[in-house]
This record gives C-alpha cells, sequence and structure tokens, in this order.
C-alpha cells in the first residue's frame, strides 16, 4: 500500500529546511530509524554531500538518520534495503536523468508500491506524477524518458503561481503553460500552491496543507480544490 506525502516544497517562506512538515514526517517514517536521501536534482548545483548534509539537520530534530544514495557503491542495492526514501526539489531533468542512469525507476516504483515511506518535494514530487512535462525546470540535460514514477494518476506542478495583476512580468502565466500541455496531452494536472501537499495512502489521495489547488483537466476549464479533498477521481 502506498505510504507517500508529495510536497510543492521545501521551505517556506519564513521557516527552516521542511520544519512546517516534519510533524508530519514523523507519522510518515514512525517504522524507519534511517532515511535513505536521494540528491540527484542538486538545487543550484550543490554537491551531494552538502544537500544530504541540509536534509540530515532537518530529519535529526525528529531523531531520524538520513543517508545519501550517491554514498553507496550500487544504488539499486541501497534503493532495495532502504526503510524510507526522501527524493529532494532541485532540477526534475537532473534528476530523472539520473534515476534512469542509475536504472531506479522500476526498483522505486515497485519500493513505492509495497509500501516504503516517500517523501518528495519540489523536483522529488514532479517525479510522483505520470509524466515530468510539467515541471518548471530548464532542460538542462536530456533524460532518456519524460517518464516518471506514476504514483498519482495525473501530472504536478509544484510551486504553482497565480497570476499577479500587479506584476510587469510580460511572460506567459503558469496556467497558460499547462493548458498549452492539455493541447497535447490528456491527464490531469494538480498545480500544487506552497506549502500544500499530497498525502497518499493505498489509492487514497488527499489534499493537505491551508490552501486550495488548482485543477486542470482536458477540455474542462480549471477549477480549485480545498484542503482535505480527495483528488482520487481525476484520472
Amino acid at each position: 500500500m502506498k505510504n507517500m506525502i508529495i510536497a510543492s516544497t521545501s521551505t517556506l517562506f519564513e521557516g527552516d529546511y521542511l520544519d512546517y512538515l516534519l510533524p508530519h514526517l514523523k507519522v510518515l517514517f514512525k517504522e524507519a530509524s534511517t532515511i535513505l536521501f536521494i540528491p540527484y536534482a542538486r538545487p543550484g548545483g550543490i554537491s551531494h554531500d552538502e544537500y544530504t548534509n541540509k536534509a540530515a539537520g532537518a530529519f535529526s530534530i525528529i531523531d531520524k538518520k538520513v543517508i545519501g544514495i550517491h554514498t553507496f557503491t550500487s544504488p539499486i542495492e541501497a534503493l532495495n534495503e532502504a526503510q524510507g526514501v526522501f527524493v529532494g526539489g532541485g532540477n526534475t531533468f537532473v534528476l530523472v536523468k539520473q534515476l534512469y542512469d542509475h536504472k531506479l525507476i522500476p526498483e522505486l516504483q515497485n519500493k513505492i508500491k509495497d509500501g516504503m515511506p516517500y517523501l518528495g518535494t519540489s523536483a522529488g514530487s514532479n517525479i510522483c506524477g505520470l509524466t515530468m512535462n510539467t515541471t518548471n525546470d530548464m532542460p538542462i540535460v536530456y533524460p532518456p524518458s519524460f517518464k516518471t514514477l506514476g504514483c498519482v494518476p495525473f501530472n504536478l506542478n509544484p510551486h504553482y503561481l497565480d497570476p499577479d495583476t500587479s506584476s510587469t512580468h510580460m511572460g506567459e502565466t503558469r496556467e497558460t503553460r499547462i493548458n498549452e500541455f492539455l493541447f497535447y496531452n490528456t491527464q490531469p494536472v494538480v498545480g500544487l500552491r506552497e506549502g500544500s501537499w499530497l498525502e497518499v495512502k493505498g489509492n487514497s489521495i488527499v489534499l493537505k496543507g491551508t490552501l486550495s489547488a488548482r485543477i486542470f483537466e482536458y477540455n474542462k476549464p480549471p477549477y480549485e480544490m480545498e484542503p482535505e479533498t480527495a483528488l482520487s477521481h481525476l484520472k
């Protein structure tokens, strides 16, 4: 049975890394003493060690040990032995390429299906959808495929931003970009605002946090769904 938290972001405006999620992570990882961290997305190009240390500092608050997957000779063996996994944010193209290069996509899918606790933030959330095509990131590397884990039956757009009528920005809005995606694709897209996350328990998918999510479906006007609402109908 799937047991996941799929979060828009790791850090809120006035908070420390993961601090707004820590009470929920304590429950998610209650049976895990050690968490395998996948730092491949490398925000800002930081090293895998730096990124892992940042995650370890946050999880130490709830008495959990974090080990980076990059420290293992065999990433597949590391994943197979993992009690729980955290995939951090950064660049989704870099993350997905690394997951394919290390042949970790099917291993992650199987572990998640078997109930291993999973936390994803930002890029680590993007990969939970059917494809990574609704990421906001620059295509700085070329992954073998845009297909991702498919843990939920839709795509995700973490860090979803509403149009700012006072802004001088003249480019496309996030909604425009997602509508462009739906011109060529039929799967729904969930726009997750900062501080929102999805709680996945088996086949149940529930929106958590204090903000609504923006839902995009093929040939339908976008609409809002409020916190504590199930999204299991999306397919």
